[in-house]
């Protein structure tokens, strides 16, 4: 049975020894205070607070090639300063001991945590070994430090290949995107090329990558420009929910699916 790719056409269906004793004592209660900081700003990322009315039109934020400790929190920054979620699709080799944290921070705040791959490379170019690896490495991780395995998988450079459909046991999913891992791309081509693509339904396809500054920067009128016009934010599982559409990654055929949802 192929396994199910979500194109982007799906975007628009319904459309991370002290010298002395006195010393010691100041280092201690440094690394005190600072253990106690620590954990108080754990304590400190609460759920974001929004309500899904399924008479509205909705939009889901997605990220792709996180996560890292500059970005991504910037981007989950500008979730929360709108309470609104999003949904991230996570290279395997931008996962380590710093960023483990940004990803927590993500799943805690009700964001949904997604797979891109390990080495984002063209896995339409791989053995089914080789891509199995990819994704199971993801997947690991991320249970790793959610609990939960990730739901769905974006190709790298939206590549493809009859082994991918059989070897990846997940939901493919695109996008609406603005090509926004461009550095050339200025914030407001970003804004504008967004906001005129989306529709009820719409997949929004963005890039938390390192350094994606201008991305960040377009966020912070992209979405409140949508919530002006009555657009709700959903992650991808609650949009497929809200929306009453059942997926599985054993679906037989593409083209009846992409019918279905058009």
């Amino acid at each position: 049975m192929k396994k199910k790719i979500i194109p982007l056409i799906i975007s628009t269906f319904f459309a991370m020894t002290a010298c002395s004793s006195t010393e010691a004592a100041v280092e201690s209660t440094s690394e005190t205070s600072q253990t106690q900081t620590e954990a108080e700003s754990v304590v400190a990322v609460t759920a974001l607070s929004y309500e899904i009315d399924p008479e509205k039109p909705l939009v889901a934020l997605t990220f792709d090639d996180g996560p890292n400790n500059t970005t991504t929190v910037q981007v989950l920054d500008i979730l929360e300063k709108y309470q609104v979620p999003a949904s991230f699709f996570l290279v395997g080799n931008n996962i380590n001991a710093a960023s483990e944290d940004v990803v927590k921070r993500a799943y805690d705040m009700g964001c949904e945590i997604d797979n891109h791959s390990k080495t984002h490379s063209y896995m339409n170019q791989m053995t089914a070994e080789e891509i199995a690896e990819e994704v199971s490495y993801v997947s690991d991780k991320v249970k790793e430090i959610t609990g939960e395995p990730t739901k769905f998988f974006r190709p790298p450079y939206i590549a493809v290949s009859n082994e991918m459909y059989e070897a990846i046991d997940m939901p493919f999913i695109c996008g609406a995107g603005c090509n926004d891992w461009d550095s050339k791309v200025t914030v407001q081509q970003r804004i504008d090329n967004t906001l005129k693509q989306v529709k009820d339904g719409t997949i929004i396809l963005l890039h938390d990558a390192a350094g994606n500054s201008q991305t960040v920067e377009a966020l912070d009128t992209i979405i409140p420009s949508l919530l002006d016009e009555g657009y709700q934010f959903v992650t991808v599982s609650e949009m497929f929910e809200t929306k009453g559409i059942e997926i599985s990654a054993n679906d037989a055929n593409l083209y009846t699916v992409v019918q279905k949802l058009s």
